[in-house]
């Protein structure tokens, strides 16, 4: 370097252009060729810097045999989906049958369980919130009740039943009364079709809360004066009340363990029948609103379902609508309906007739 020169400084400009500017000017090459001249194949040759993704997309629109029709757009007209959905997922437990609102309801049963009561081993009625509940359960019912419908309130002979049917019937009443609607509501009645299941002790049928009382002074007097053996009715007492008092299911039990002294479940689900047609035969067409307890109902849905449902809660009920003609009826239990045919006189067998 001579004098009076200046130094000469190393370039510092970049020979190709920075790489946002490199793909600006590409972006605008491409979009400076016509899309309809453009050949896929020699676009990628010329362009391997193109996203793979784009280059099948333009492949598919040089495509001769590419379909041009547009995408299926919906027009408006009904897809039947929902109805080949419900038909997919109808089963008989869950969904009731297709026909269900095609047939004329006779009659319509409630069998509701009787409200919260003070203890089963007495007979000492309904709590207040057990009486609060029936009360509730018979204004919720007025809902439903129409305009000069008769209905039938009958009962077990208990007093946990019984005043949960005088309840139902206060209930029922305060709702007419505020919906302004004129029905025939009977007074509540026992019977003995709709009574718990029975025990066979030496002094005849016993409701199994009149049985547990007669056990446990026989029990009492065993212990003190050590007679011996205890008789068979006594000993299936003791088990049905162990199971209870050991936290268990004593009506699974009642349900599941044949024992000798004990009403059949099967002989309650058929005197319930008994009873409803009786008052279907009294009063056609009234609705019948049925106190009674958890045993009779749970085997009754149980006879319906094929199996056993479940213990029902206080005031909860299974809802029989009997068709027109009597032949069939649905039995709805915990939202699930099952269609069955009602046992006529002749179908229900007596098992004790003829037997000692």
């Amino acid at each position: 370097m001579g004098q009076g020169e200046e130094p000469a400084l190393p370039r510092t400009e970049r020979p190709d252009a920075p790489l946002y500017l490199a793909s600006y000017l590409r972006r605008r090459a491409r979009a400076a060729v016509p899309e309809t001249a453009t050949d896929p194949e020699a676009e990628t040759r010329a362009d391997p810097a193109t996203p793979l993704y784009l280059r099948r997309f333009r492949e598919r629109r040089a495509d001769p045999d590419a379909p041009d029709a547009p995408p299926p757009v919906w027009n408006g007209e009904p897809l039947e989906v929902t109805p080949a959905w419900a038909e997919i997922t109808r089963t008989k437990e869950v969904v009731p049958q297709t026909d269900a609102g095609a047939f004329r309801v006779a009659a319509q049963v409630h069998i509701i369980r009787h409200g919260e009561t003070q203890g089963y081993s007495t007979e000492s009625g309904l709590t207040p919130l057990g009486g609060w509940q029936a009360h509730r359960r018979g204004f919720d019912l007025s809902k439903g009740v129409r305009e000069g419908e008769q209905v039938q309130i009958v009962c077990a002979d208990t007093n946990r039943a019984r005043q949960t049917a005088e309840h139902l019937h206060r209930g029922l009443l305060d709702g007419l009364d505020l919906w302004r609607r004129d029905a025939k509501v009977a007074e509540p009645r026992p019977m003995a079709e709709f009574r718990n299941f029975q025990v066979a002790t030496p002094d005849g049928l016993r409701d199994v809360t009149s049985a547990f009382r007669m056990y446990h002074a026989l029990m009492e007097r065993y212990e003190r004066v050590a007679l011996g053996d205890r008789p068979m009715w006594l000993v299936e007492v003791d088990r049905f009340w162990n199971v209870q008092q050991g936290g268990a299911d004593p009506i699974h039990h009642w349900m599941t363990i044949p024992m000798l002294h004990f009403e059949p479940p099967a002989s309650c689900v058929r005197r319930f029948w008994a009873g409803f047609l009786r008052l279907v035969d009294e009063a056609p067409g009234a609705r019948i609103l049925c106190a009674t307890h958890s045993g009779p109902i749970r085997a009754f849905a149980a006879w319906a379902a094929g199996y056993d449902p479940g213990e029902p809660y206080n005031t909860e009920e299974v809802l029989v609508k009997l068709k027109e003609g009597g032949g069939e009826a649905l039995v709805a239990y915990r939202n699930r309906v099952q269609e069955v045919q009602v046992p006529p006189p002749a179908a229900r067998p007596d098992w004790w007739e003829g037997i000692r």
